[in-house]
Protein backbone atom coordinates (compact mmCIF):
# COMPACT_ATOMS: atom_id res chain seq x y z
CA UNK A 1 0.00 0.00 0.00
CA UNK A 2 1.35 3.32 -1.28
CA UNK A 3 1.98 6.05 1.38
CA UNK A 4 0.57 8.73 -1.00
CA UNK A 5 -2.49 7.70 -0.81
CA UNK A 6 -4.66 10.68 0.44
CA UNK A 7 -6.28 8.73 2.87
CA UNK A 8 -3.43 7.61 4.39
CA UNK A 9 -0.47 9.54 6.10
CA UNK A 10 2.97 8.20 6.97
CA UNK A 11 4.75 10.44 9.36
CA UNK A 12 8.02 11.77 8.09
CA UNK A 13 10.04 12.63 10.78
CA UNK A 14 13.60 12.50 12.37
CA UNK A 15 11.99 12.36 15.51
CA UNK A 16 9.84 9.87 14.89
CA UNK A 17 12.35 7.58 12.90
CA UNK A 18 15.23 7.77 16.28
CA UNK A 19 12.03 6.50 18.66
CA UNK A 20 10.87 3.89 16.22
CA UNK A 21 14.41 2.79 16.09
CA UNK A 22 14.10 2.13 19.88
CA UNK A 23 10.95 1.13 19.92
CA UNK A 24 11.35 -2.15 17.54
CA UNK A 25 14.66 -3.16 19.17
CA UNK A 26 14.06 -6.38 21.65
CA UNK A 27 16.35 -4.70 23.70
CA UNK A 28 14.26 -2.12 25.06
CA UNK A 29 12.79 -2.36 28.73
CA UNK A 30 8.97 -1.55 29.16
CA UNK A 31 9.52 1.67 30.50
CA UNK A 32 11.62 2.41 28.21
CA UNK A 33 9.09 1.26 25.63
CA UNK A 34 6.01 2.97 27.35
CA UNK A 35 8.08 6.24 26.70
CA UNK A 36 8.72 5.77 23.18
CA UNK A 37 5.17 5.07 22.38
CA UNK A 38 3.98 8.34 24.25
CA UNK A 39 6.58 10.15 22.02
CA UNK A 40 5.39 9.09 18.84
CA UNK A 41 1.75 9.02 19.66
CA UNK A 42 2.40 13.41 20.62
CA UNK A 43 3.94 13.14 17.07
CA UNK A 44 0.86 11.74 15.33
CA UNK A 45 -1.59 13.19 17.54
CA UNK A 46 -0.10 16.76 16.32
CA UNK A 47 -0.23 15.87 12.46
CA UNK A 48 -3.71 13.92 12.76
CA UNK A 49 -5.32 17.43 14.74
CA UNK A 50 -3.73 19.52 12.44
CA UNK A 51 -6.91 20.35 10.81
CA UNK A 52 -9.65 20.20 13.48
CA UNK A 53 -12.71 22.77 13.46
CA UNK A 54 -11.74 25.99 15.09
CA UNK A 55 -13.69 29.22 16.20
CA UNK A 56 -12.75 33.04 16.67
CA UNK A 57 -12.35 33.62 20.30
CA UNK A 58 -11.76 36.97 22.09
CA UNK A 59 -8.43 37.01 24.02
CA UNK A 60 -7.29 39.95 26.62
CA UNK A 61 -3.49 39.66 26.47
CA UNK A 62 -1.46 42.21 29.23
CA UNK A 63 -1.17 44.57 26.37
CA UNK A 64 -4.35 44.42 24.51
CA UNK A 65 -7.60 42.44 23.76
CA UNK A 66 -7.09 40.15 20.71
CA UNK A 67 -9.06 37.53 18.36
CA UNK A 68 -7.60 34.21 18.73
CA UNK A 69 -8.89 30.53 17.33
CA UNK A 70 -9.92 27.39 20.20
CA UNK A 71 -11.07 24.18 19.50
CA UNK A 72 -14.60 23.58 18.68
CA UNK A 73 -16.66 20.69 18.91
CA UNK A 74 -16.03 17.28 20.88
CA UNK A 75 -13.10 15.31 20.35
CA UNK A 76 -12.72 11.91 21.45
CA UNK A 77 -9.98 9.50 22.21
CA UNK A 78 -11.08 5.86 21.63
CA UNK A 79 -8.39 2.98 22.79
CA UNK A 80 -8.47 0.21 21.55
CA UNK A 81 -8.38 -2.25 24.89
CA UNK A 82 -5.29 -2.73 26.21
CA UNK A 83 -2.50 -2.00 23.71
CA UNK A 84 -4.20 1.44 23.06
CA UNK A 85 -4.38 2.75 26.20
CA UNK A 86 -0.64 3.29 26.03
CA UNK A 87 -1.40 6.37 23.33
CA UNK A 88 -4.15 7.95 25.69
CA UNK A 89 -2.03 10.20 28.09
CA UNK A 90 0.03 12.34 25.28
CA UNK A 91 -3.49 12.76 23.38
CA UNK A 92 -5.24 14.01 26.52
CA UNK A 93 -2.07 16.58 27.31
CA UNK A 94 -2.65 18.08 23.89
CA UNK A 95 -5.76 18.65 24.06
CA UNK A 96 -7.07 18.24 27.49
CA UNK A 97 -10.66 18.59 27.63
CA UNK A 98 -10.58 15.23 25.30
CA UNK A 99 -13.20 12.58 26.18
CA UNK A 100 -12.00 9.09 25.48
CA UNK A 101 -14.37 6.35 25.04
CA UNK A 102 -12.81 2.25 25.10
CA UNK A 103 -13.27 -0.56 23.23
CA UNK A 104 -12.61 -3.87 24.30
CA UNK A 105 -11.21 -5.70 21.25
CA UNK A 106 -9.17 -8.84 21.21
CA UNK A 107 -7.72 -11.25 18.55
CA UNK A 108 -8.56 -14.47 18.63
CA UNK A 109 -5.56 -16.54 18.24
CA UNK A 110 -6.43 -19.35 15.99
CA UNK A 111 -9.01 -17.56 13.54
CA UNK A 112 -7.11 -14.21 14.01
CA UNK A 113 -10.72 -12.54 13.89
CA UNK A 114 -11.50 -9.81 16.43
CA UNK A 115 -13.42 -10.61 19.42
CA UNK A 116 -15.58 -7.94 21.22
CA UNK A 117 -15.29 -7.88 24.98
CA UNK A 118 -16.03 -3.92 26.17
CA UNK A 119 -18.06 -1.72 24.84
CA UNK A 120 -19.41 1.36 26.61
CA UNK A 121 -20.70 3.77 23.96
CA UNK A 122 -23.61 5.45 24.35
CA UNK A 123 -26.28 5.19 22.00
CA UNK A 124 -27.03 8.88 21.09
CA UNK A 125 -24.65 12.67 21.14
CA UNK A 126 -22.00 11.70 19.71
CA UNK A 127 -19.13 13.43 19.16
CA UNK A 128 -17.92 15.61 16.42
CA UNK A 129 -14.48 13.55 15.57
CA UNK A 130 -12.93 10.51 17.15
CA UNK A 131 -9.52 8.84 16.81
CA UNK A 132 -9.98 5.17 17.21
CA UNK A 133 -5.74 4.54 18.89
CA UNK A 134 -4.12 1.20 18.55
CA UNK A 135 -0.57 0.88 18.16
CA UNK A 136 -0.60 -2.03 15.59
CA UNK A 137 -2.71 -2.18 12.66
CA UNK A 138 -2.11 -5.27 11.99
CA UNK A 139 -5.08 -7.30 9.58
CA UNK A 140 -7.29 -3.88 10.38
CA UNK A 141 -9.75 -6.70 11.79
CA UNK A 142 -10.01 -4.89 15.55
CA UNK A 143 -9.84 -1.32 13.86
CA UNK A 144 -12.90 -2.38 11.78
CA UNK A 145 -14.51 -3.31 14.18
CA UNK A 146 -14.20 0.17 16.22
CA UNK A 147 -14.42 2.28 13.30
CA UNK A 148 -17.87 0.91 12.66
CA UNK A 149 -19.27 1.19 15.91
CA UNK A 150 -18.46 4.89 16.09
CA UNK A 151 -20.28 5.61 12.47
CA UNK A 152 -23.26 3.56 14.23
CA UNK A 153 -23.05 6.25 17.12
CA UNK A 154 -23.17 8.82 14.46
CA UNK A 155 -19.69 10.36 15.00
CA UNK A 156 -19.13 12.16 11.70
CA UNK A 157 -15.65 12.52 11.39
CA UNK A 158 -13.07 9.10 12.36
CA UNK A 159 -9.85 8.49 11.94
CA UNK A 160 -7.45 5.53 12.97
CA UNK A 161 -4.12 6.49 14.46
CA UNK A 162 -1.29 3.78 15.04
CA UNK A 163 2.52 3.44 15.36
CA UNK A 164 3.12 0.88 13.29
CA UNK A 165 0.78 -0.72 10.28
CA UNK A 166 0.81 -3.26 7.56
CA UNK A 167 -0.25 -3.23 3.96
CA UNK A 168 -3.06 -5.73 4.87
CA UNK A 169 -4.54 -3.37 7.29
CA UNK A 170 -4.41 0.02 5.53
CA UNK A 171 -5.62 -1.62 2.11
CA UNK A 172 -8.94 -3.27 4.43
CA UNK A 173 -9.15 -0.27 5.95
CA UNK A 174 -8.98 1.90 2.70
CA UNK A 175 -12.02 -0.31 1.07
CA UNK A 176 -14.14 -0.42 3.99
CA UNK A 177 -13.95 3.15 5.10
CA UNK A 178 -12.58 5.22 2.16
CA UNK A 179 -13.40 8.19 4.32
CA UNK A 180 -11.83 7.37 7.17
CA UNK A 181 -8.08 9.12 7.42
CA UNK A 182 -5.13 6.28 8.91
CA UNK A 183 -1.94 8.32 10.88
CA UNK A 184 0.96 6.25 11.37
CA UNK A 185 4.75 6.31 11.81
CA UNK A 186 5.80 3.09 9.67
CA UNK A 187 4.54 0.75 7.40
CA UNK A 188 6.05 -2.41 7.43
CA UNK A 189 6.48 -4.97 4.65
CA UNK A 190 3.63 -7.72 5.70
CA UNK A 191 2.16 -9.93 7.98
CA UNK A 192 3.68 -13.55 8.72
CA UNK A 193 1.62 -16.49 9.34
CA UNK A 194 0.62 -16.13 12.83
CA UNK A 195 -0.82 -12.21 11.56
CA UNK A 196 2.27 -10.05 13.13
CA UNK A 197 3.21 -7.74 11.37
CA UNK A 198 7.13 -7.93 10.00
CA UNK A 199 9.51 -6.54 11.46
CA UNK A 200 7.07 -5.06 13.54
CA UNK A 201 7.88 -4.72 16.84
CA UNK A 202 6.34 -8.24 18.68
CA UNK A 203 3.01 -8.07 20.79
CA UNK A 204 2.78 -4.10 21.68
CA UNK A 205 0.25 -4.90 24.54
CA UNK A 206 2.75 -7.49 26.09
CA UNK A 207 5.44 -4.90 25.61
CA UNK A 208 3.87 -1.76 27.51
CA UNK A 209 2.65 -3.76 30.27
CA UNK A 210 5.72 -5.97 30.69
CA UNK A 211 3.38 -9.10 30.48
Amino acid sequence: MAADNVQVHELSHALASHHLSRLRSVDTCPSQFRQHIRTLSTLLAAEATRDLATEACTVTTPIKTVTCQQLTGRIAAVPILRAGLGMVSPITELIPDIEVWHLGLYRDEETAQPVRYYDKLPRNNPVSVAMVLDPMLATGGSASVAIETLQEWGVPKVCMLSIISAPEGIERLTKEFPHVSIYTCAIDECLNERKFIVPGLGDAGDRIFNT
